[in-house]
């Protein structure tokens, strides 16, 4: 079975092509696009922008994939009635993506659907003949002007070629990627030691503790009741002039003060962390920062020093609550593992400080590769497998965008 998986959440473009065998499962490929320097002089996100470079970067991306993937089929269609419809309908299911529409037209008259058989298999132990080919999509939740181009492109190509697609969680696509693994070719880790898992999936769009009852059966015991652990990192590198994105800019500076082996005189609050719920909240911590920042005089808050203080502070005071609350879920709902996912999962401090308490917890630890916990559509395609084990087809025309879903 091949899965091509699409994933346009926020600002990054995103295509993979999974092949899934009896054995065994192949990245053919994986692609991401990023828009961080596009939208760094803005000091976020901009998604009218986001979705147009979506719409730019996504058929040059679908080709370069299946290049890659050895399964591009460039033989020249023959012009006929049947095109011309299919063309025009094309083009209403992408009425509000103009640009998508001709890219993508010029990229269906030339090149034909893939031909998937085992002479395009790279991997020999693929040998299972009842191959599907299958499309995966983010629907939500995301940014709903990016979510709605991939979608729209997904359902175009799921009519143009007839496949079916299913529609994937973005938050369920970040637990997913614990199981991409570190290779282009990976096993699916064995089940039966993992639940009941806590999920911690923290981004810049979300903080949230998932009790994992097993594949596909989540429960939300708490989530941030205003800024995500990640918009947090944003925020606080803005004031201190680290510029987008942030988490990646407070990690640096704090490093370089942990390097030097100082003691942080500065002293952040770590909010909500003796409360006997699982929930976040970290507007309070921004502020706090901000106070601090505009308390000190100016050759004081300029200095590399203080920022770099500053910056190691904000970063511990949100790994303590992010790993206070999540040991503390784990000891309540006696869980087998604990996963991380999510964007800010590539923090290393987070990932060092949480991988020792969950072994003096005697849990097992799953984090994945640096690559696969920012946006991606690897993660995706994993998802998609699962929810297709589960017979969640659907047809293109029901597909819709949920900004706002839930897991």
């Amino acid at each position: 079975m091949i899965i091509l998986a699409i994933d346009t959440s926020c600002d990054d473009t995103c295509i993979t092509i999974l092949e899934v065998g009896s054995r065994k499962l192949e990245l053919r490929s994986n692609i991401v696009s990023s828009q961080v320097k596009i939208h760094a002089k803005y000091g976020g996100v901009y998604p009218t922008l986001a979705k147009r470079e979506h719409q730019r970067n996504l058929v040059p991306i679908l080709k370069k994939a299946l290049v890659e993937s050895r399964l591009l089929n460039s033989k020249l269609k023959i012009q006929n009635e049947k095109l011309q419809f299919e063309i025009k309908n094309l083009e209403k299911i992408l009425e509000r993506e103009k640009y998508l529409f001709i890219n993508l037209k010029k990229f269906l008259k030339k090149c034909e659907k893939p031909k998937i058989d085992a002479s395009t298999s790279s991997a020999s132990t693929l040998s299972d003949n009842r191959r599907v080919d299958l499309i995966t999509v983010t629907v939500g939740p995301g940014l709903e002007p990016c979510l709605w181009t991939g979608v729209n492109f997904a359902k175009a190509l799921s009519y143009f070629w007839n496949l079916p697609i299913i529609p994937i969680n973005h938050i369920e696509a970040h637990i997913f990627a614990n199981f991409v693994g570190s290779n282009s070719k990976f096993k699916i880790q064995n089940s039966k030691f993992l639940f009941p898992a806590i999920c911690l999936v923290v981004s810049g769009g979300h903080t949230q503790l998932i009790l994992m009852k097993d594949f596909g059966q989540y429960k939300i015991l708490g989530e941030t009741r205003d800024d995500a652990a990640g918009e947090c990192l944003d925020k606080c590198a803005r004031i201190l002039g680290l510029g987008y994105p942030g988490g990646p800019a407070i990690e640096k500076q704090a490093e370089k003060f942990k390097v030097y082996g100082l003691r942080s005189k500065v002293r952040l609050p770590r909010p909500m962390i003796h409360q006997k719920n699982f929930d976040f909240s970290f507007s309070g911590l921004k502020t706090a920062v901000l106070y601090d920042f505009k308390n000190r005089p100016p050759k004081i808050r300029q200095s590399r020093e203080y920022i770099r203080e500053m910056a190691a502070e904000v970063q511990q005071a949100i790994v303590d609550v992010l790993i206070s609350k999540t040991l503390k879920a784990a000891k309540e709902y006696r869980a087998r593992s604990i996963i991380l996912g999510g964007g800010v999962a590539a923090n290393n401090e987070l990932r060092k400080q949480l991988k020792v308490q969950s072994l003096k917890f005697k849990v097992k630890f799953l984090v994945p590769p640096k690559i696969f916990c920012t946006d991606n559509a690897a993660m995706v395609a994993i998802a998609g497998y699962f929810n297709y084990l589960k017979g969640k087809i659907k047809n293109w025309e029901n597909i819709k965008v949920n900004a706002n879903l839930k897991i």
